[in-house]
């Protein structure tokens, strides 16, 4: 249910009925269209021969395969020819053994099972599709619906789930039809293939409980890996097929928006692929790290060659790479120190990690790899102030990665030489506005509370005089985390270019990196009296609003807040607990009362004491005490944060006399799809900010 994020994405069209841009003193040297319209990359797969990776651009909202050949000389080449901002998202992109064809997921919504219509077509919903293309040049094809394809070993299927089941296509065969290898009791999905290729493992999702099946493609058997009644998850074969492993979740009542900083201790059990037979490897010690968390990448137990298995662990506060024996015995640190890791791989030899982290660079990512027979992790490249994502290594161990900068949009990149290389670099326009964006700072204050809270701090040219109309942004998720560049989630790397664009017409922006986010150790992320449980995130809201209101650069009486999801809640939070110093607001899909949103995603909140604390650390506990104007904005197929959510706070905004103003994206979904709907966003919310912040100060309530 912890999906309050704004994640990877694109935009859709509307007609901003009645606002009236209420320009700066100073306009901004570039457009919200020049900073967004650069293309922007996803789905990063390296290839299983040679030297090449594959990836989706979105170059304003129209999505393509694309891929990159780290040669002698680097070639990057489109590969399918979409032309249409129709709100179609691709993803799962997916190689075969032989690198000669990729399938990917199309459909105008990545996030679940249900179809959507974000172009609003008369046609109604669709749901997501698997599409091949090969990759030495010829038309795309539709070959079924579904998501998350693979192929067989032998390259002449098309492997894919829908819903409760895996189904399969003969590539070889024209027209096709895709027939189920197998129907389940529960959701299927996080499918992987043994490498001699006799069998595949799913994760199979019922109500309260998960199990790893394990399916034998000669036998046609399906097999339970220990089945129990927790949660297992990620399952990984062992280098001759012959075994599995994956990681085991005891059940225990909780709720993704209290902190939780030890629990019931979390497992790793291998078991026989033929049999099921398993047993126990390795049990989390109690205290810190007892309870589960995941990095961002799609796999988070890795079978090295060695017999060790590979997993994130926060045994010491820290997210990092640890190892045990798959046979069992103590687990050992692979890398240490006060920093952490999203993302993690093995290299094709399976013998060195390659990791993502912010070691001595808190506010940035850069690559790490550590070979598991020495355990000494090493940077791949001298480090900068350039931020690295998303490892991935080739067939001939080329390692490649999503690299940005504070002043460079996410670009695809090859390390060569100990130095990396943008790919397809040619593809951004001249017209992007590298010239005259700001380099962020890395900045601390204090909550309210006394906690440390980390954030940046664009700050407006040096010739613009102050004191300045300010700004704060607060992220989604929450466990995400803001960087001094552009993003390497789709809506954040657009937050990120609203933000320079802000700086760039005289406002100070503040992103603030609050508790519940990411990056800087499980204390802070697990905050006690976090989210529904207490709302001590308020308590950073505040210290930020002191911050400002300390520097001599701010107007204090100018100083607004915008944000989207778990950041729209904190904006409401903001207006609702210090209207007297907030002047303006813009909410994007977010979270009014704790209460009501949970029982509508059908986890009501039951206990008389934790429902009292819910409100109270909701928005809705003080709207009386809101007088701040507000621009309340939704896409109304938002399966995260229901729209009923903006619904209510608007008839409380009505009832209260606040002035606020209100903008719906029909049909559109919470990571929006369409790349109008991102301008629609993006524009709306700079002429509210403008209106209420320049070109006077807004005094009295």
């Amino acid at each position: 249910m912890n999906r309050l994020l704004l994640g990877m994405a694109s935009v859709g069209a509307l007609a901003v009925a009645g606002f009236t841009s209420a320009a700066l003193a100073d306009p901004a040297p570039f457009t919200i269209e020049q900073v967004l319209e650069a293309p922007y990359p996803t789905s990063l797969a390296a290839a299983p021969k040679g030297g090449a990776a594959a990836w989706v651009f979105s170059i304003k909202g129209v999505r393509n395969i694309w891929i990159g050949e780290a040669g002698a000389t680097t070639r990057s080449r489109q590969v399918t020819t979409f032309d249409k901002d129709d709100g179609n998202d691709i993803g799962d992109v997916a190689w075969s053994s032989d690198g000669k064809t990729i399938a990917f997921t199309r459909g105008q919504t990545l996030e679940d099972d249900a179809p959507a219509n974000v172009a609003s077509t008369p046609d109604g919903p669709t749901p997501r599709e698997i599409w091949v293309v090969p990759v030495g040049g010829g038309e795309a094809r539709k070959v079924g619906n579904g998501h998350e394809p693979s192929f067989s070993p032998d390259g002449k299927q098309v492997v894919f789930l829908d819903k409760r089941q895996v189904l399969a296509v003969d590539l070889a065969t024209p027209g096709a039809k895709p027939a189920p290898l197998l129907t389940d009791f529960g959701a299927v999905h996080s499918l992987i293939w043994s490498s001699d290729g006799h069998r595949f493992a799913f994760v199979s999702q019922r109500r309260l409980h998960a199990l790893i099946g394990v399916f034998d493609t000669a036998a046609r058997t399906l097999t339970w890996a220990a089945p129990s009644f927790d949660i297992d998850s990620s399952p990984t074969f062992s280098p001759d097929g012959r075994q599995l492993a994956f990681i085991r979740v005891l059940a225990a009542k909780s709720s993704p928006f209290i902190s939780r900083r030890s629990g019931l201790p979390w497992q790793i059990w291998t078991a026989d692929a033929a049999t099921g037979t398993g047993k126990r490897v390795w049990t989390a010690d109690t205290g810190p790290g007892s309870v589960y968390r995941p990095t961002l990448a799609a796999e988070n137990l890795l079978w090295a060659a060695d017999g060790q298995l590979v997993f994130p662990w926060e045994k010491s506060g820290w997210m990092q790479p640890w190892a045990v024996s798959a046979t069992g015995g103590t687990a050992h640190a692979l890398a240490s120190g006060a920093f952490e890791i999203p993302y993690m791989t093995l290299d094709p030899t399976r013998r060195k990690l390659v990791f993502a982290s912010n070691q001595n660079d808190i506010d940035r990512l850069h690559f790490w790899t550590s070979d598991l027979s020495t355990r000494a992790p090493v940077p791949v490249a001298a480090p900068g102030t350039s931020i690295e994502a998303f490892p991935q290594v080739s067939a001939d161990g080329t390692i490649f990665a999503l690299q940005s900068s504070a002043v460079q949009q996410l670009s695809p990149a090859v390390l060569r030489g100990g130095k990396w290389q943008r790919l397809a670099a040619e593809t951004t326009a001249p017209s992007f506005p590298t010239a005259h964006m700001v380099m962020p700072q890395s900045v601390v204050f204090k909550a309210k509370d006394g906690l440390d809270v980390h954030g940046q701090l664009f700050l407006p040219p040096a010739g613009m005089k102050g004191p300045h109309p300010t700004v704060m942004f607060f992220h989604g998720g929450p466990p995400r985390q803001m960087l001094l560049g552009f993003h390497y989630m789709g809506f954040y790397a657009g937050a990120f270019g609203f933000n320079e664009y802000l700086a760039s017409k005289g406002y100070v922006v503040l992103s603030v990196n609050y508790r519940g986010g990411i990056g800087y150790g499980m204390e802070y992320r697990e905050a006690k009296d976090f989210g529904l449980g207490g709302g001590s995130e308020t308590q950073d809201l505040l210290g930020a609003i002191s911050y400002l209101q300390a520097r001599p650069d701010v107007d204090r009486k100018r100083i607004g807040v915008w944000g989207g999801s778990y950041g729209g809640l904190m904006t409401a939070l903001a207006l609702a607990r210090a209207s007297d110093s907030v002047a303006v607001g813009v909410d994007y899909a977010g979270v009014y009362n704790w209460a009501s949103m949970l029982a509508t995603l059908g986890a009501p909140v039951e206990d008389p004491a934790d429902y009292k604390r819910a409100i109270a650390s909701s928005p809705v506990a003080t709207i009386g005490d809101w007088h701040s104007p507000v621009l309340v904005i939704q896409a109304d197929d938002d399966r995260n944060v229901p729209a009923t959510q903006s619904t209510e706070l608007i008839q409380d905004l009505r009832a209260h006399g606040v002035e606020h103003e209100t903008l719906i994206i029909p049909n559109e979904v919470h990571d929006l799809t369409r790349y109008a709907s991102w301008l629609t966003l993006f524009h709306a919310t700079d002429d509210y900010l403008g209106r209420y912040l320049q070109p006077a100060p807004r005094t009295g309530k």
